[in-house]
């Protein structure tokens, strides 16, 4: 569940254009694919909790019928 908060915190991150910090560019967080099939999803359904780690992934989380299909396999293939 860590690798989750940390993934969907560099999708918040990205979604604000901060993703270039050093503690997300080490692939910690998802891959670079990953991370742009839910940032526009975080930013458009998530735009309050960004910057807020596990409020992003609960509101990615409850908006999942409204995720896109990138994204929504993203959440999909990590059994989520």
């Amino acid at each position: 569940m860590r690798w989750m908060t940390l993934f969907l915190a560099t999708i918040a991150l990205t979604a604000s254009g901060l993703a270039s910090l050093p503690a997300f560019a080490q692939g910690h967080a998802g891959t670079q694919g990953e991370q742009q099939a839910c940032s526009r999803d975080a930013s458009r359904l998530c735009r309050k909790d960004l910057g807020n780690d596990g409020a992003v992934q609960s509101c990615l989380q409850a908006n999942r019928a409204r995720l896109s299909q990138s994204c929504r396999k993203v959440f999909e293939s990590h059994g989520m």
